[in-house]
This record gives C-alpha cells, sequence and structure tokens, in this order.
C-alpha cells in the first residue's frame, strides 16, 4: 500500500483495473467483471464513484482509515488518494465505479455546478449509506450511463451522458439529505459537542489567544470534514455553521457587556477580534444597535 498509482485519465484507471475504454472521457466498471483484487492505492486526477455491494477489506482516503459498510457510495474529486487494503486476502469486489474527467463536464451546467455537490470534498468515514430503494436508483443511473457510454459516439454523446451523470448526482444530493435527517441523534450529539467546543472556546480564553473560531477549525475538532459539518448543521439548524458560531458569539458578547469594568475594546480583543470596529460592525449587524448603545440600554 506505500507505492501510489497515478491516475490522470479514465483510461489509465481502465488499464489498472482492467476494462475496456469505450469513451475516453467517462467510464462505468461493473466490478463482477473484473478479477479479484488486493490492495491498491492511488492519486486520482479523475472524479470518482464508487458503489461495493460486499465488505471489501479496510479502505484509506487520505490518510484515514475507514471499514467499509456493504451499500455505501463514496465520492472522490481530482486530487485526492484513494485506495483499498484488504490485508493480504484476495476479494472478488461486486457493485460498480463511475468515473470521469473533468474535460467531460467543461462549458456543461454540470461544469458551472459541480462544487455544489459539496460530498466530493467529504471523508469517506462520511460515506453515503443506500436503503434497498435508493440503492436501485443509483444502479438504474449508472446503467443508463452505461448504455449511453456503450453508444456510438456522436454529436448526442456528451450532452446525454453528462445530462445523466447530472441526474446522479442530483438523487446522490437528495440521498444524503435523508441521511442527515435519520441520523438524528448522531446529529444531537455532533450539535451538542459543537455546542460545548464553542462554549469551552470562549470561556477559556483560547478565542482571545487563537482568534475567532473557524468552521474549519470546528470540523477538525469534531473529527468531521469541512463540507459534511458545514452541511449537517444546515440541515440540523436550518443556519449555516459560521452563522451559529456568530449567534454563539455574540450571545457571549451579550453577557460580557454587561461587565462594566471592561471596555468594548477589551470585550472585542476577549472574544478573538483583532480590531473593534470588526466586532462593532457583526455586533450591529446581529443586533440592530452598536455594543455600547446596547450596553446604555441595558
Amino acid at each position: 500500500m506505500d507505492e501510489i498509482k497515478r491516475i490522470d485519465r479514465v483510461q489509465d484507471y481502465n488499464e489498472y483495473i482492467g476494462v475496456d475504454t469505450l469513451h475516453p472521457l467517462v467510464s462505468v466498471i461493473k466490478f463482477n467483471e473484473i478479477p479479484a483484487v488486493i490492495s491498491y492505492k492511488m492519486y486520482l486526477g479523475i472524479y470518482a464513484v464508487f458503489l461495493k455491494n460486499i465488505k471489501c477489506g479496510n479502505m484509506t482516503y487520505g490518510c484515514q482509515p475507514y471499514d467499509y459498510e456493504d451499500g455505501t457510495l463514496v465520492f472522490v474529486s481530482p486530487g485526492q488518494v484513494y485506495g483499498i487494503d484488504s490485508k493480504g486476502v484476495s476479494v472478488k469486489p461486486s457493485g460498480y465505479a463511475l468515473v470521469f474527467h473533468p474535460d467531460l463536464i467543461k462549458g456543461t451546467s454540470l461544469g458551472k455546478n459541480i462544487k455544489e455537490y459539496s460530498f466530493f470534498s467529504y471523508e469517506t468515514n462520511e460515506a453515503l449509506h443506500l436503503s434497498k430503494k435508493e440503492r436501485k436508483t443509483i444502479v438504474d443511473c449508472l446503467e443508463k450511463i452505461a448504455e449511453e457510454i456503450e453508444q456510438n459516439i456522436d454529436k448526442h454523446s456528451k450532452t446525454l451522458i453528462v445530462s445523466n451523470i447530472e441526474l446522479f448526482l442530483n438523487y446522490c444530493m437528495r440521498f444524503y439529505d435523508r441521511q442527515f435527517i435519520t441520523r438524528s441523534n448522531e446529529n444531537k450529539d455532533i450539535l451538542m459537542r459543537f455546542e460545548n467546543l464553542l462554549d469551552d472556546y470562549f470561556k477559556s480564553g483560547k478565542a482571545e489567544q487563537m482568534g475567532l473560531p473557524s468552521v474549519s477549525w470546528c470540523a477538525e475538532q469534531l473529527f468531521l470534514s469541512p463540507n459534511y459539518f458545514g452541511d449537517l448543521i444546515k440541515k440540523v439548524t436550518g443556519n449555516t455553521a459560521l452563522d451559529y458560531i456568530q449567534c454563539k458569539l455574540i450571545d457571549e458578547a451579550k453577557e460580557r457587556i454587561f461587565d462594566h469594568s471592561k471596555t468594548i475594546n477589551d470585550i472585542a480583543a476577549g472574544l478573538g477580534f483583532k480590531y473593534q470596529q470588526h466586532f462593532t460592525r457583526l455586533f450591529k449587524q446581529k443586533v440592530g444597535v452598536t455594543p455600547n448603545d446596547y450596553r446604555t440600554m441595558n
């Protein structure tokens, strides 16, 4: 697993797996048609989505291990490292892979909106877990893409292939939304830990030392990717993670404003602001009055 294979083209992936290349920019691989695998690790310069129907060893993504479950979808974007470690045991995989080059979607609506599919930047342990009904929908989409790839390339090919990939990704977005909702207990636990994290950050003096807490920093402390964390908080609370942090900060500011022994500048510095005017601007934006006016009113 130490050697990393570089995969920059769809053809590179097809050759590595052992299947024919029917289209230079996109491929759907049916894993039951390829030989058994043991271990591999690759740097991907292409987009890839993996659906596997059986347990296939411990997967790594970056440096993080993930114990693969049945029927999950994992999304990998260009520039990421992906691999499988089957602990030396030969495994016959089952499922699908969809791989496509960024050039396929350039100049299309999908190309313009690909960043909206934030799950391409999730960690592998944030994979999409499918119900049987959802899995059937996903497989139908993949089969449709494969069917179009197998046609002779004509002037309609790119439009139809990209449209079907976009439909596939939109279903994935819907199923992720469902996953955020159905995992309510886990989500509540994360929200509680987020709340406690912010309480500790402001009460312990970390804000004064380290500055304002960022969404990325909070996600890292909660062992989540920034995109997954941001999407989860948005689904659970209706607000962005940044809004949540700022509301917490304003609540803390309101408490400190009642301490007349501290100047507004002291309060701003204690909350992690480098400049008092930035604190004043945010406070007025959220509360409707300046910190000084709020202190006077109360």
